[in-house]
């Protein structure tokens, strides 16, 4: 997680400051610099033990500056290959410490040190992880007792286990009645009779004797639930879903209590009072510090799962288990910590601590939580298997139906694709490149030239045939022939019309002659010529817009497309891929809450919020920060993460509400709703 990273890695370097390392200093220059910073007075080379222990800091030092955890069993291994975990009193067996010794003493301590980080982290890391899914239980059972249907839902999804668990109490309370009859014939010394009569006289006693104890048993347990005679079955169910919502509550808050303590109290290292130190001193301080920190870990994971007692008494049991612990750790002769005792509670920690913590947890969790999958959904399972065979029925019944319509809805979609997507493209495509087959037509390419020519040639025979009608002289030139073609291209077609007019005066000579007739056939093509002209007019302006057309033929079935993409994403995508709106909405969510705990939490006389609330506020916090991360463009995450980090390291309630209204101001045209 972002933010124990984060913290961890500030540790780290804090403690390389304190032994006099520089925070940019490199791998292999590390040994040296951690030799001028903790030798003081050593004029031979370190000890080969010194060295494997500076080998394995580094090892946890790596992990915690790139903001990597190790796992807990990697880290006992170290500290086991240290040969911290083993109880040895290597010093007092030589019965005095030299310089080599002292100098061992402080690598002790520096690779302590680089393993409590390590844990610290990896303790935050698992209250994170534990209060998550804790609110989505109390989430689930807050949905439940919203509404009656949502509890008649619940009654009847644990009718069967409800079900089963009073018999099985009524079971157990018959066998104990009867246990307990037997003892007693026993030792009052009854026997058996020896005739079929008494046998079967006993047989039926038997039979009747167990029937009594199971009324019996059911009378009195009866008796014991009397809720169950005056409460619903509806009404019992939302009594236990109170029940354990309250218990989560509980729970959760224990763990954003004792996660509270952990941040505040843990690992609190006083850098004013380090920066006027010496090395000796600013190490007797940090191992102190370490010690603190170890005690007060394993103090909160032995209290946090079982407590049943208030926050105020839980709180006074962790500081009291911590100081207790932290006395084990001195010697009689001198109050200062061994590294040694430090190392072996570190393992215990990693070891058995933890473990029994998080099963705990488990356990609690999974008592008190959402029932199960099986639990949830065997209604509906039970109704699809017991209409399967009638499902089945219809499926082979209409087998070819479904097989056609299947097949149909295939065809469908291929030739949607491919005369509505991929042909629209082919088009569009052939008229950017001016290819001829892909041209907008109305029209043959050389309808108009051929109907021209025609009509010229029909005008010059007529006017040939009848020049005294169409020139006015008997013969006609060469140079007026001419004339006359230019004149028909521009659609003046005056012989024609000179001729016509004259046939109408005569319309039975002219009609037995055929020129009437002919005049009116070359009128005919005239108009067809027109009527080309026009079209070829609309022709030019359609090829003008080709482009246009071809990008409007194939928007829809680019747009038709899109969607069922989208569509298809959005139902099959996958959940952990939310869309960005609903990531928005999560994190407004989020900030509200943030803002409840800041405006209800209890504050001490300094103002600053309780363990419980700090802890709250904490979680909210990771989860602000993941979502913000991914809604945030890159240019602002920086400047967010500092403000986050002011609301999250500061202590007092008045600075931290500024620096959440910053949040909500600042960055409130990327976390508005849309």
């Amino acid at each position: 997680m972002a933010i124990v990273a984060d913290k961890v890695r500030r540790l780290d370097v804090h403690i390389d400051r304190i032994v006099g390392l520089e925070p940019g200093s490199t791998a292999d220059a590390e040994h040296d610099q951690q030799a001028t910073g903790l030798l003081t007075a050593v004029s031979e080379p370190p000890s080969p033990r010194a060295d494997e222990l500076l080998r394995i800091a580094r090892t946890l030092s790596t992990a915690s500056r790139s903001g990597t955890f190790l796992a807990p069993s990697r880290i006992k291994q170290l500290l086991e290959d240290s040969g911290l975990a083993a109880e040895t009193e290597l010093a007092e067996q030589q019965g005095e410490v030299g310089v080599e010794s002292q100098y061992e003493q402080d690598i002790e301590w520096l690779l302590v040190a680089k393993a409590t980080v390590q844990t610290y982290g990896i303790l935050m890391n698992t209250f994170f992880d534990q209060i998550m899914p804790l609110s989505d239980d109390i989430w689930y059972w807050d949905d439940v007792l919203s509404s009656y249907p949502k509890s008649c839902l619940y009654a009847t999804q644990i009718a069967p286990a409800r079900a089963w668990s009073r018999a099985k109490e009524v079971y157990d309370v018959a066998c104990e009645r009867i246990r307990n009859i037997h003892l007693q014939q026993q030792s009052e010394g009854v026997e058996a009779a020896d005739s079929g009569e008494s046998l079967r006289e006993g047989v039926s006693q038997k039979w009747s004797q167990f029937y009594c104890i199971v009324r019996q048993s059911m009378a009195d347990t009866s008796v014991s639930n009397l809720r169950r005679k005056i409460l619903s079955p509806v009404d019992l169910c939302r009594a236990e879903a109170r029940r354990k919502r309250a218990e989560l509550q509980k729970l959760r808050e224990t763990i954003a209590a004792g996660l509270g303590i952990l941040v505040d109290e843990g690992l609190a290292f006083d850098q004013s009072a380090e920066e006027d130190k010496g090395l000796e001193s600013r190490l007797m301080v940090a191992d102190s510090t370490l010690a603190d920190s170890i005690a007060l870990m394993h103090a909160i994971l032995t209290n946090s799962a079982e407590s049943n007692e208030p926050l105020s008494v839980f709180e006074d049991c962790v500081f009291a288990d911590a100081r207790d612990v932290r006395g084990a750790f001195s010697t009689a002769d001198s109050s200062k910590p061994k590294a040694s005792s430090v190392a072996e509670r570190l393992v215990q920690i990693l070891d058995h601590s933890l473990l029994q913590h998080k099963a705990a947890v488990a356990k609690h969790a999974s008592k008190n939580g959402r029932p199960s999958r099986i639990v949830r959904y065997w209604l509906p399972a039970l109704a699809l298997l017991v209409s399967s065979p009638t499902i089945l029925y219809v499926l082979v019944k209409r087998r070819d139906s479904i097989i056609d319509w299947i097949q149909n809805l295939g065809v469908t979609v291929r030739d949607f694709w491919f005369n509505w997507v991929i042909d629209p493209i082919r088009k569009v495509i052939g008229t950017i490149r001016h290819d001829a087959n892909s041209e907008i037509a109305i029209m043959s390419r050389d309808s108009l030239k051929a109907d021209r020519e025609s009509l010229e040639r029909m005008v010059v025979e007529f006017t040939l045939d009848n020049p005294s009608v169409a020139v006015g002289s008997p013969n006609v030139t060469d140079l007026q022939i001419a004339d006359i073609r230019a004149k028909v291209r521009e659609g003046d077609v005056t012989p024609i019309l000179k001729a016509y007019e004259k046939g109408l005066r005569r319309p039975f000579v002219g009609a037995v002659s055929g020129d009437l007739v002919r005049s009116l056939l070359i009128q005919v093509q005239k108009t067809k010529v027109d009527l080309e002209v026009a079209i070829s007019g609309i022709d030019s302006l359609l090829k003008s817009q080709e482009l246009l057309f071809g990008f409007v033929g194939l928007a829809p079935g680019v747009v038709v497309s899109i969607g069922i993409v989208q569509y298809l994403r959005t139902v099959f995508g996958s959940r952990k891929g939310l869309r960005r709106g609903e990531k928005v909405r999560r994190v407004v969510r989020v900030l509200r809450k943030m803002d409840r705990i800041l405006a209800a939490g209890a504050t001490n006389p300094k103002g600053e919020l309780n363990y419980k609330d700090r802890g709250l506020l904490l979680c909210e916090a990771h989860v602000l920060r993941e979502l913000a991360t991914e809604v945030l463009p890159g240019d602002v995450k920086r400047e967010f993460l500092e403000d986050l980090e002011d609301l999250t390291s500061v202590k007092n309630v008045v600075l931290q509400e500024k620096a959440l209204q910053r949040i909500r101001w600042a960055y409130a045209e990327w976390l508005r709703k849309k």
